[in-house]
């Protein structure tokens, strides 16, 4: 009997404890669905979606990073850099190479790489955004620091000057690249890749310049003139929407959809300025209004002789590539001999824009854009213009792209044939005709390339208003006065000017 009731006991345990184990597993699995169902909720929150949770309680440890970690990624770069630095170099060679012809200074008549190594060290990544996943193409921010050993020599060439070799050391680049990979069925499963340097946060290069048997005091301002060319190549053809287009693998592939095309029209007209700052000891200043969206496309108005309330009303084509990150910059500058002075700047961005409207705006001059570098921040005056945006579709797109093909090309023919110094200088886009008040519109380098003469070499640069004036005093007597080139096409013609600006008729 005792047996019996032992067997019969420990049945029932045995049936009661795996019911309790069962009813313990339910309940652990439905409290991790559960949890799994909070978690599920809790990503999809934000950083302030969280803090509105938490309150005061929100811990410090508790971060939202906008780029993940790839340190793997690091150590096989590192491996991997002699061959990447080998194919870097040759698409250095090929695409920047040209751009610092384009983009050389004037008093400069060559420079060109005499040295390209990346060095040994390779970038650090410190980390990747993937920006948008479409059909075919993937977009990536790329956060990228370079602290290497590269050995970088320019050959620098002037007038009347031996070729100078310069060597970038101590080079130094912050930066978020945008990269975009078009994909392809083929191996390597990219067929192109699109590189360009994001705006926010601004690109930061930084190096410094050293002779390498030469003298850097030989061909003065030097650096000051590599440092602007490297900062309009930047800007003007590295930093997004600007981007270089690199096909790989040995089929061809329409790389057309990658690269940048006009979107817009911006007409901006110059309309005057008011109590700008006198820069002269004698007399007034000769101000004149050069203004650009892109360095490259540089227009400027006519000059008006001792006049602190110029009214020009000229107006002017620029084409705009990306609307939501350019800006239109305008610099009111007084003609001198020898380097003409900055009066003051102004920046309009283009966003602030609407399409098909046009509008009055009033821009207080500032002596820089970078208000701190500057100790003088008195005010430099006011410039009215009015500016309109056009939208292009797809038909103006494509006649604006071979507008610019076309103007740049123009622009490097006058460039070789000795009418303009750089591709960078300004060149008059706009004329105003007398009486009627009208703008006849310049597109392109359809007005001309203003262009100073020497004058006479006598004169003397020390008081620039008192050399101004003997200048035209002596060249009035020799019968040669001041040269402007006009360039209507291809063909160029010579047109003088007296000491006062006239209207010129159109050609």
């Amino acid at each position: 009997m005792g047996l019996i009731s032992g067997i019969l006991m420990g049945v029932l345990f045995g049936i009661a404890l795996m019911v309790a184990w069962n009813r313990m597993m339910s309940y652990r699995a439905d409290k991790r669905a559960s949890k799994a169902v909070d978690i599920k909720l809790l990503s999809t929150l934000n950083r302030d979606d969280i803090k509105k949770l938490c309150g005061d309680n929100f811990p410090d440890w508790m971060s939202f990073p906008v780029f993940e970690q790839v340190k793997w990624l690091n150590k096989h770069l590192s491996k991997l850099w002699p061959y990447i630095a080998d194919a870097g170099e040759a698409i250095i060679k090929e695409t920047v190479e040209p751009l610092l012809e384009d983009y050389r200074p004037p008093g400069i008549t060559s420079l060109k790489f005499s040295k390209l190594s990346l060095g040994t060290v390779a970038p650090k990544i410190e980390g990747i955004r993937v920006q948008s996943l479409k059909e075919g193409q993937i977009t990536m921010d790329i956060d990228l620091r370079w602290g290497g050993d590269p050995n970088i020599v320019l050959g620098v060439e002037a007038a009347l000057v031996a070729s100078i070799p310069i060597q970038l050391k101590d080079l130094q680049v912050f930066t978020v690249l945008r990269t975009i990979f078009q994909l392809t069925d083929e191996i390597p499963c990219i067929s192109a890749v699109v590189v360009a340097l994001r705006c926010i946060p601004k690109p930061r290069i930084d190096y410094t310049l050293k002779d390498v048997g030469g003298s850097l005091t030989a061909l003065p301002g030097i650096s000051d003139m590599i440092d602007d060319t490297v900062n309009s190549i930047v800007t003007d053809a590295l930093q997004w929407p600007h981007r270089i287009v690199v096909p790989i693998g040995g089929t061809p592939v329409d790389t057309s959809e990658l690269e940048l095309k006009p979107e817009g029209k911006l007409m901006v007209t110059v309309l005057k300025a008011s109590d700008l700052k006198n820069m002269e000891f004698i007399g007034k200043s000769d101000p004149y209004v050069r203004l650009h969206i892109r360095p490259i496309f540089k227009m400027k108005t006519r000059v008006l002789d001792d006049n602190l309330n110029p009214v020009w009303n000229e107006t002017f084509e620029l084409i705009s590539e990306d609307k939501e990150t350019q800006s239109l910059i305008l610099e009111v500058l007084d003609e001198d001999i020898g380097q003409d002075k900055r009066l003051g700047i102004a920046k309009l961005t283009l966003a602030e824009l609407e399409p098909e409207t046009s509008k009055e705006i009033e821009l207080r001059l500032l002596p820089s854009l970078d208000m701190l570098t500057i100790k003088d921040k008195k005010d430099r005056g006011t410039l009215f213009i009015q500016v309109s945006y056009h939208q292009f579709n797809k038909e103006e797109q494509l006649a604006a792209l071979e507008e610019e093909k076309r103007t740049l090309e123009e622009r490097k023919k006058l460039r070789e044939s000795g009418a303009i110094n750089s591709t960078m200088d300004a060149v008059d886009g706009a004329v105003s005709m007398a009486g009627s008040g009208a703008g006849l519109v310049g597109s392109g380098i359809g007005a001309g390339v203003g262009l100073v003469g020497s004058g006479l070499g006598a004169v003397s640069s020390g008081i620039s208003k008192a050399g101004k004036f003997m200048g035209r005093t002596i060249t009035g007597h020799t019968g040669a006065s001041r040269r402007r080139v006009n360039s209507t096409s291809a063909a160029d013609h010579l047109v003088s000017e007296n000491s006062v600006e006239k209207p010129r008729p159109s050609a």
